[in-house]
């Protein structure tokens, strides 16, 4: 249950890259605040800048990427403000990263005990040998795996098996806010519905809040408290997740819950979001999505709250357009 202490708070983030071709505006002024213990799920089409913004959360930012404005507070710290060596320290000991595609970020000539050692030693832990190989027994066992994966290659694990080891190592210092970046992509539904309840039960054991980028949203409708839904770099509706999947304001929104198929129906028909999202480079002021549809505005649209903790961006050339 979540309490009303913001862990983690973005304000005003805008993250540009520039290349010789103009400057691509990849996060457009994204705000949002994460409770302690509460599930936040940042959802939208590749591309829409959810990636960006949770790796500019671990300051992991890099060129020619830049934060060219705004704040990211890890409590009360303001990440912008700290050095390197501090930003290091805060990473796995107050905010961790779970990434996407554990094969990846796992060392393949290593062995997993070694990985997770690195880690806690990286954060001033000291231990003995018998000390370390408890702790990372615990650890394992804690994400659902023995204690001989310890002594294994990424290689010999499974798809699922190397996802758990990520949070394994992600969760060493018990960190107060996880932050997981479509940690079910390339695994089957089971093995997907498996990390996801794993996920669940090490936030709750550690009381810890989530951030969870991904676009599957029925996943994300039967984990996350509450949804930011992110278009064109710009966030288009945040709040509780049961009242945006109920009543969706902002037409992007409605029609991402529209393209889920209806599986009650015997032969569920499919629909899907017409045109393509816009290129961020030297994208044209107004509203984004009206560039989709194909309507000619330069409105900027307003950041509206519906109801208390439900905001989206209003703009009336398109609020209440429909397939």
């Amino acid at each position: 249950m979540s309490t009303n202490f913001p862990v983690l708070s973005v304000n005003d983030v805008r993250i540009h890259y520039a290349i010789d071709a103009g400057v691509v505006k990849a996060v457009e002024n994204v705000s949002f605040n994460l409770n302690k213990g509460e599930r936040l799920a940042l959802v939208g089409e590749s591309g829409s800048g959810k990636s960006t913004l949770a790796m500019s959360m671990m300051g992991l930012t890099s060129p020619p990427g830049k934060i060219v404005s705004g704040s990211i507070l890890i409590g009360n710290k303001d990440l912008q403000k700290l050095d390197d060596k501090e930003v290091r320290k805060t990473r796995l000991a107050e905010i961790a990263l779970i990434p996407q595609g554990a094969m990846n970020s796992l060392n393949p000539v290593i062995r997993i005990e070694e990985q997770i050692i690195d880690g806690l030693q990286d954060h001033g832990i000291k231990d003995s040998k018998r000390g370390y190989n408890e702790r990372v027994y615990a650890l394992l066992e804690r994400v659902g795996l023995a204690k001989k994966v310890s002594r294994m290659y990424a290689h010999e694990l499974s798809g699922g098996m190397k996802q758990r080891v990520a949070m394994a190592i992600a969760t060493c210092l018990n960190p107060s806010v996880i932050v997981a970046d479509e940690p079910t992509s390339a695994l089957d539904v089971i093995v997907q519905r498996q990390v996801m309840i794993t996920l669940g039960r090490l936030q709750e054991g550690l009381e810890a809040s989530v951030v969870l980028v991904g676009h599957d949203m029925g996943l994300v409708a039967q984990f996350a408290d509450r949804i930011g839904v992110m278009y064109a770099g710009k966030m288009v509706e945040l709040g509780d997740v049961k009242k945006v999947f109920k009543k969706p304001h902002h037409a992007y929104t409605r029609m991402l819950i529209e393209s889920l198929p209806d599986i009650d129906k015997r032969k569920p028909k499919l629909s899907g979001i017409d045109g393509l999202p816009p290129s961020l480079l030297n994208i044209k002021p107004g509203c984004s999505f009206c560039l989709r549809i194909n309507k000619e505005t330069i409105e900027e649209p307003q950041w509206v709250e519906i109801e208390k903790g439900h905001f989206f961006s209003e703009c009336k050339s398109c609020v209440d357009y429909k397939l």
